[in-house]
C-alpha cells in the first residue's frame, strides 16, 4: 500500500511540474522552436532553461513536503514529551543557534532500518532535518550530534540551493545541446523546399533521446563531482559546530553500520543531501553523490 502511495505521488508531482512549466511556456509566449525555415535557437535556449531550471526549482520548493510525503516523514511537535524526541529537537535547536540560523528547521523523524539522516528544504529559513529510526536507535549523543552538525552545515551553506542551480543548468544545458546536434545529424530543414519530411523528424527525435542520454551521463558526472565537494566541506562545517571528535565519531559509526540498506529511502530528490550513501568503487565512484567514508575520516584527522 505505501509503495503504491509513493509510485501515485510521483507521478502526481510530476503531473503537476509538466501543467506548471507548461503555463509558464505560454506566460512567456515561448514559440515553437522547429520552424520551417529552421531551427529557432532563442526560442530553443528559452525553451530548456524553463524546462531545465523549472523542473529542479519546483523540485526545491516542494521539497518539504515531497519528504514527509514520500519517506513519511514525522515532523516532531515542539511541545513533546517523548525524551527521545525531545533530545533529538534540543540537539537540533542548540546547533543551529550555534550556526546563527534565524529560524530553527523543522525536525522530523522517519522509519527505516538505515542509520541516516537528511537536510532538505527551498531555503535556510524554511528547511527540514529528518533523522531515521535506525540512526536514533544505534547512535550515541556525541554521534548523533556529529550527523546532526552535519547537516545543519549544508542548511548554512545553502547547498539545497546551490545543487538546485547546477541541477538546473545541467539540464538545461543537456537539453539545448541534444536538440542542436540532433538537428545538424538529423538533416531536419534541409529539403530545397524549406519543409521537412516525416522521416527527418523521426530520426532527429532518435538523435536528441541519443544525445540526451550521453549528455545526462556526463552531466551526472559533473553533479556528482559538486555534491562530493559539498560533502567534504559539510563536514569541516560540521565538525566547527560539534567538534572535530564528534564528527568523526559519528563517520566512524555510519562506516561500521555502512552494510545497513533499505532501498525504500533510496530516492534520487535525497540521496545526495544524506549523511551518507552506499560506497561505489572504481568507473562507479565518477556517479558516488558522497565520498568514501574512509577518506572523509582521513581528511578531518588530518585538520
Amino acid at each position: 500500500m505505501a509503495y503504491a502511495k509513493r509510485i501515485f505521488l510521483f507521478l502526481a508531482i510530476n503531473f503537476l511540474v509538466i501543467i506548471t512549466l507548461s503555463i509558464i511556456l505560454n506566460i512567456f509566449h515561448v514559440q515553437p522552436f522547429l520552424k520551417s525555415y529552421g531551427l529557432d535557437v532563442p526560442s530553443l535556449l528559452i525553451f530548456c532553461l524553463i524546462w531545465g531550471m523549472g523542473g529542479a526549482f519546483i523540485s526545491l520548493l516542494m521539497s518539504r513536503q515531497m519528504a514527509k510525503w514520500m519517506l513519511g516523514v514525522h515532523v516532531i511537535d515542539p511541545s513533546t514529551h517523548d525524551p527521545e524526541l525531545k533530545r533529538l529537537l534540543q540537539t537540533v535547536h542548540q546547533l543551529a543557534s550555534q550556526a546563527h540560523l534565524t529560524e530553527m528547521p523543522q525536525v522530523g523523524i522517519y522509519e527505516s532500518p538505515e542509520p541516516n539522516a537528511f537536510a532538505t528544504g527551498p531555503s535556510k529559513r524554511k528547511s527540514l532535518v529528518a533523522v531515521s529510526t535506525g540512526l536514533m536507535r544505534r547512535m550515541s549523543q556525541k554521534e548523533l550530534e556529529g550527523v546532526i552538525a552535519h547537516e545543519i552545515s549544508h542548511i548554512v551553506n545553502g547547498d539545497m540551493v546551490t545543487m538546485t542551480l547546477i541541477q538546473g543548468i545541467v539540464n538545461a544545458f543537456v537539453m539545448f545541446l541534444a536538440r542542436i546536434l540532433a538537428y545538424i545529424f538529423s538533416g531536419l530543414g534541409k529539403s530545397r523546399d524549406g519543409s521537412s519530411s516525416g522521416g527527418s523528424y523521426f530520426s532527429y527525435m532518435i538523435f536528441v533521446f541519443l544525445f540526451e542520454v550521453v549528455f545526462m551521463v556526463l552531466g551526472s558526472i559533473v553533479v556528482a563531482w559538486f555534491s562530493r565537494f559539498r560533502e567534504f566541506r559539510a563536514d569541516r562545517g560540521g565538525a566547527d559546530l560539534a567538534g572535530k571528535e564528534k564528527m568523526i565519531a559519528a563517520l566512524e559509526s555510519l562506516k561500521r553500520m555502512q552494510q545497513m540498506h533499505d532501498p525504500q529511502t533510496d530516492k534520487p530528490s535525497f540521496q545526495a543531501l544524506k549523511i551518507s550513501t552506499r560506497g561505489k568503487s572504481g568507473f562507479m565512484m565518477l556517479f558516488a553523490t558522497h565520498p568514501p567514508l574512509d577518506e572523509r575520516i582521513q581528511r578531518l584527522s588530518e585538520r
